[in-house]
């Protein structure tokens, strides 16, 4: 198949499930975790959720690059917007997110400069239009983000200017894998990973997971047939008693990943500790420039001052994160937090369990009469 309408064809979905629940009648539940936020949405835009057998069970895990990033660092970018003389560049996604004391979208209301870029190159255009100021990048994001920041970095070091600066907060996908699954919290019996991050790491930083913990694991695409044909190989390990890292996104992912991608990303950031909203510090879960590229580090060059930062009251975006709650068990949600007034991250982002929650609905949040809760 080469096109994406043969990928949403729905004689083959139905086809699929008729195989799932074949397969899975009379077994045990199993409890599949979605990593990656843009599975999340997928899968409820598509109508997947509802449609699978009820022996199998998706959670959505720590894989909304937004939702994860640590009330410090929003903080952190925070502060920076309401520096003088100061332009904060970010992705369009992290304007509404709530810092402890504002937002964002809040400071540039009141006057702070923050603009919307799609690419890191965006930003550094604006810092050579804009010499007398100081830019920032806010660079959130996980593996496919981050070669894009790396390059604009480098281009800075090579040609200029000096007033580019960036808010480091990338962030790897393997290592909170290992930390969920040594957690203990929430029975995870397999993993659909991310496609998109795994189109520049590869497969091969994943054997852990089977090698380590027998957990079975299949790299998936996002449309409806592919969700559906990955779930079906995690079934078949599980029902075969296999453990293995499978690519179902052959299309586009390759065990090696794209080297160059990588080779670029090696050359501007190390391998760090890095703090995760509801996960807490994970090791060498992060990147941090390279002692080459200090120059460009927003915490080196700006005073910042977020000993007073704190998790919103009452929001459990941490533990859903952690597939260990679901967005109906909050008591903010759709009440007090929603995508217009949101309280955490989860309702903000695009790839938010909660925005997908609240847009879509689910099985989980229907009434008897099966109208939408909320």
């Amino acid at each position: 198949m080469r096109y994406i309408d043969e990928f949403r064809d729905g004689d083959l979905a139905r086809l699929l499930l008729r195989r799932l629940r074949a397969k899975t009648a009379g077994m045990a539940t199993m409890r599949f975790m979605e990593v990656c936020g843009t599975h999340t949405v997928a899968i409820f835009r598509s109508g997947l959720r509802d449609a699978l057998p009820p022996e199998i069970s998706l959670l959505s895990g720590p894989g909304c690059p937004v939702c994860v990033t640590a009330q410090r660092d929003i903080d952190k970018a925070v502060e920076l917007a309401g520096k003088p003389e100061t332009i904060l560049v970010t992705f369009g996604d992290m304007l509404k997110v709530p810092g402890t004391r504002s937002s964002l979208q809040v400071e540039r209301a009141k006057g702070a400069d923050v603009r919307v870029v799609y690419s890191p190159a965006d930003a550094l255009l604006i810092a050579r239009q804009n010499p007398g100021k100081r830019v920032v990048f806010l660079g959130v994001g996980f593996e496919t983000t981050t070669p894009a920041i790396a390059l604009a970095i480098r281009a800075a070091r090579q040609h200029g200017p000096d007033n580019f600066f960036v808010l480091a907060l990338g962030k790897v996908m393997p290592p909170p894998l290992r930390a969920l699954v040594d957690s203990g919290k929430g029975a995870i019996d397999g993993f659909l990973l991310p496609g998109h991050v795994s189109t520049i790491i590869g497969s091969l930083p994943y054997t852990f997971l089977a090698a380590d913990y027998g957990m079975p694991s299949v790299i998936s695409g996002f449309e409806p047939l592919d969700v559906l044909q990955s779930i079906l190989m995690l079934v078949d390990q599980i029902g075969s008693s296999r453990a293995e890292v499978e690519i179902q996104y052959r299309r586009l992912v390759r065990p090696e990943g794209n080297p160059r991608a990588r080779e670029v990303v090696a050359d501007v950031f190390a391998p760090a500790d890095a703090a995760w909203r509801g996960m807490g510090n994970i090791p060498q879960s992060g990147l941090e420039l390279r002692a080459v590229y200090q120059q460009f580090n927003a915490e080196e060059a700006f005073d910042l001052d977020v000993s007073y930062s704190r998790d919103p009251a009452g929001c459990i975006c941490g533990d859903m994160l952690r597939g260990i709650r679901q967005p109906y068990e909050c008591n903010l949600f759709a009440k007090t937090c929603t995508p217009d007034n949101p309280v955490g991250p989860c309702m903000v982002s695009s790839e938010g369990t909660c925005a997908a929650f609240y847009q879509y609905g689910a099985r989980e949040v229907r009434g008897q009469n099966g109208s939408r809760k909320r």
